[in-house]
C-alpha cells in the first residue's frame, strides 16, 4: 500500500465505525492468542526534536515485561548504542534495578526489523553481512562531514561550537540504522520554509551519495533510504515530504539495510509467537527480514499460504505515524508513513483468515514535532475519505492516554 496514488473522489467524511479504548480493551482482555506490535516513539513516549531527552514511564516498561510472548516492539530506531531504547530503560529505573536480571528490556525489533531483541537485552542481526557492518560503521562519521558542509553554507552565521555541538545531535550514530535527524536544526532556520525545503534536498543528495558509494563498493541492493514522514514511494524510493509554511515535512533521514522494513518485521514476530507457542515456526527457523519477500503483496501472499488461520494470534498494530496528502495533479493520494505498511498489513492479515485484527492510532501531534492532530474529525494529512486502512481505535490523548491504556490491559491480561 506505501505509495500508492488512489483515484481523489470528493472529499467527504467516511462514515466509519471506531471503537473506544476501553471496548477495544473489552475484546482484547480475554483473547487467548494475542499479538500487540508497536512502534515506540511517538506512541510509548512523546516525539522530541532530541532523541537523547526521550523518556519511558517505568509503569510502562514493567507493563511491557508482563505482557510476555504476548507484545512485540516494531521500530525504525535502535535498541542498543548512545541513543537506543536500552538506554531509555537503564534510565527510568536508575542503577538500583537491573533490566537484564529482571526481563525489562523491550523485545521485539528495531532498526526495521534487522536487529532483534529479547527482553534480556540479547541483541543479533539475523541476515547482515559482515561487509555490510562494515561499510555502516562508517556513515555516522561520513553524515558529520556532509552536514558540516550544508551547514556553512546554509547556515554560515553559526559558531564552530554551535554547529559541533549541533552535528553531534542530528548524526544518530545508529549501529545498523544510521540517521540524520534535523530537527535539532530547525529553530536556527528562522521559520522560513525555503531554507528548510534547502536543507531537506541537501540531507538527502547526501544519503544519496552514499547509497551510491555501496553500488561501486559491491553492495548494489543492500541499503535503502527510509525519509520520515514521507509520501509514500514511487515505487523505486520514498517520497520527500517538502516543508511548507504550515508543516515541517521529513525530518529523518535514514541509511536503512534492505528488507528493514516494518511489514517484514510483523512477519518475522508472528512467526516467533507461532514458534514460542507451539514449537514449529511455520516460515521456519532462519526466516527474516532479509530472507523475506520484498513488497507488501509478496509477505502477505506467504503469510496466507505458510500460516494456517488456526495458528494465527489476534493482531493488534500500534503506530502513530501515517500520511495522506492529495495529489500534486489533484487526481488521488499520496499516502506514506513509516507506520502505513505494517498497520495495512495487520488489517490485510485479519481479513484473509477472517480473524479480528485492530489498528490502533495514537495521536503524536502534541509532541515538539509538528503533525496532524485527531482533534480534526476528518484527520486530514493523516488519512482521507478513500483510505484503505481502516483505524479501530484512536488515541487522541496521545502517549500518556496510551501508557495509561496499555498499563491497565497488562495487567488484566496478565491476571
Amino acid at each position: 500500500m506505501r505509495g500508492r496514488v488512489e483515484p481523489n473522489r470528493p472529499k467527504t467524511a467516511r462514515a466509519m465505525s471506531r471503537l473506544s479504548l476501553p471496548d477495544l480493551h473489552g475484546q482484547l482482555v480475554d483473547q487467548a492468542n494475542l499479538l500487540l506490535v508497536q512502534d515506540l516513539d511517538g506512541v510509548a513516549m512523546p516525539l522530541v526534536r532530541d532523541p537523547l531527552t526521550r523518556r519511558l514511564d517505568p509503569g510502562y516498561v514493567r507493563a511491557v515485561a508482563a505482557m510476555g510472548d504476548r507484545f512485540r516492539v516494531l521500530t525504525n530506531g535502535e535498541h542498543a548504542g548512545r541513543l537506543g531504547v536500552n538506554r531509555l530503560v537503564e534510565r527510568a529505573f536508575g542503577p538500583q534495578v537491573d533490566p537484564a536480571a529482571e526481563g525489562l528490556y523491550l523485545p521485539g525489533l528495531a532498526a526495521g526489523g534487522v536487529q532483534l531483541q529479547n527482553n534480556q537485552g540479547r541483541i543479533s542481526h539475523p541476515g547482515v553481512s559482515d561487509a555490510e557492518l562494515a561499510f555502516l560503521a562508517e556513515v555516522p562519521t561520513r553524515l558529520a562531514y556532509g552536514l558540516r558542509q550544508i551547514l556553512s553554507t546554509l547556515l554560515p552565521q553559526l559558531e564552530s561550537d554551535t554547529q559541533h555541538a549541533l552535528i553531534d545531535r542530528a548524526v544518530l550514530d545508529n549501529r545498523v540504522s544510521p540517521t540524520l535527524n534535523i530537527n535539532v536544526l530547525i529553530a536556527h532556520l528562522g521559520g522560513d520554509a525555503a531554507r528548510l525545503q534547502a536543507l531537506q534536498l541537501q540531507c538527502h543528495e547526501l544519503l544519496q551519495r552514499l547509497l551510491d558509494e555501496a553500488q561501486q563498493q559491491g553492495m548494489a541492493g543492500s541499503f535503502f533510504l527510509h525519509l520520515a514522514p514521507n509520501l509514500g514511494s514511487d515505487g523505486v524510493a520514498e517520497r520527500l515530504k517538502p516543508a511548507r509554511d504550515d508543516q515541517i515535512g521529513t525530518t529523518d533521514f535514514q541509511f536503512m539495510l534492505q528488507g528493514a522494513v516494518k511489514e517484514a518485521g510483523l512477519l518475522v514476530l508472528i512467526n516467533q509467537h507461532i514458534q514460542a507457542r507451539t514449537g514449529e515456526a511455520p516460515l521456519g527457523d532462519a526466516f527474516n527480514a532479509r530472507t523475506a519477500p520484498q513488497g507488501e503483496q509478496a509477505l502477505l501472499d506467504l503469510c496466507c499460504r505458510a500460516i494456517p488461520r488456526a495458528l494465527m494470534p489476534t493482531l493488534v498494530g500500534i503506530g502513530d505515524t501515517i500520511t495522506s496528502e492529495p495529489s500534486a495533479d489533484g487526481e488521488g493520494w499520496q499516502r506514506g508513513g513509516s507506520d502505513r505498511g505494517f498497520l495495512s498489513l495487520v488489517q490485510q492479515i485479519g481479513q484473509h483468515h477472517d480473524l479480528p485484527a485492530h489498528v490502533v492510532l495514537v495521536d503524536s501531534s502534541a509532541g515538539e514535532l509538528d503533525r496532524p492532530s485527531h482533534s480534526d474529525p476528518l484527520l486530514r494529512g493523516l488519512t482521507d475519505p478513500d483510505d484503505p486502512l481502516k483505524i479501530t481505535a484512536l488515541v487522541p490523548g496521545g502517549p500518556r492516554q496510551y501508557c495509561h491504556w496499555f498499563e491497565q490491559l497488562s495487567q488484566a491480561v496478565a491476571a
